[in-house]
């Protein structure tokens, strides 16, 4: 496992997503560092430095939520830090929510950004209903079959495909119709966002190309396995003090029945030591990169009420 680190203190575990890795967080390491705690971000299984299975199956929520507990026993034993701070973006808030349910007695306090906590359903299962309400182009849908959407990014570049998917920030579900992944002439420039620089773009492309994407796909392709893995979870509440943020253009927030379940009482009920869900006006899903100086204050202002 590769991870980046920075400061000394109480440890944060930046926990990062989809199609990013240990650098998305650069900004929080640095600050967070220079206000005295040890920033520890890891490249997760199939990303990075990391290793990358080949099997689909080794993607699992427990396969990557092992990995974590094991780096924190490495870095972190429990006789000398029984508990850390987490924090959380895209699949790594997801990923969050399950450490925190799986092992609430490693976790000292977490910030999530972005997903929120959402039980699994038995009654719904998850790729099949996302199909019945988005349809067969929706990404999580078309990420499904190994090496076809694969191929798909090679044909238009991978390097295109990453920072493409890095550039998304219409507060809509993101369609990838055959054909016409992106629906961007492929002569004309990614138009990347301004908070992502000429050298950041180099960054992910390159170790997306170095180590390739099937492993970041893996973690889409066991939605219905972690799905029936998490039964015996089910109606489980999140049991550690939590804070939530999220920008008001966020595809997520934007999703069928997410506004309603952020601020009329299902988050809460399945979050009781939930502090505050934050809606930050106009700001995207890229929250940490798009505004990290507002984000490392409140990740700053929250973990000091636990020093």
């Amino acid at each position: 496992m590769h991870i980046a680190e920075k400061g000394e203190g109480p440890l944060i575990l930046f926990i990062h997503g989809f199609p990013e890795l240990w650098y998305t967080w650069r900004h929080q390491i640095n600050g967070l560092a220079a206000l005295g705690y040890r920033a520890l971000a890891p490249d997760l299984r199939g990303y990075g430095g990391t290793d990358v299975p080949d099997c689909v199956a080794d993607y699992t929520c427990f396969h990557v939520v092992g990995d974590l507990i094991a780096l924190l026993d490495n870095e972190a034993p429990p006789e000398k830090e029984d508990k850390v701070f987490v924090v959380g973006h895209d699949w790594g808030a997801i990923i969050a929510w399950l450490l925190c349910l799986f092992r609430p007695d490693r976790v000292k306090a977490l910030f999530n950004l972005s997903a929120p906590f959402v039980p699994c359903d038995p009654r719904f299962k998850p790729v099949e209903t996302l199909e019945v309400l988005l349809g067969k182009d929706y990404y999580i849908v078309r990420f499904q079959e190994p090496g076809e959407i694969e191929a798909e990014f090679a044909e238009i570049s991978l390097r295109r495909a990453v920072l493409e998917l890095l550039s998304y920030r219409i507060p809509d579900p993101l369609y990838l119709p055959k054909g016409n992944l992106f629906g961007h002439p492929l002569d004309c420039p990614v138009n990347l966002p301004p908070w992502l620089s000429d050298q950041d773009a180099d960054y992910y492309a390159n170790q997306f190309q170095e180590t390739g994407i099937t492993g970041a796909l893996n973690y889409y392709r066991n939605i219905d396995t972690d799905w029936e893995l998490l039964a015996p979870w089910w109606k489980s509440q999140i049991q550690v003090p939590v804070k939530f943020a999220m920008g008001d253009h966020d595809l997520v927030y934007t999703m069928p029945g997410v506004k309603d379940y952020i601020h009329n009482g299902g988050f809460k009920r399945n979050v009781p030591f939930l502090e505050e869900a934050l809606v930050i006006n106009g700001v995207s899903h890229w929250i940490n990169e798009e505004i990290p100086d507002q984000v490392n204050q409140l990740l700053f202002d929250f973990f000091s009420k636990f020093n």
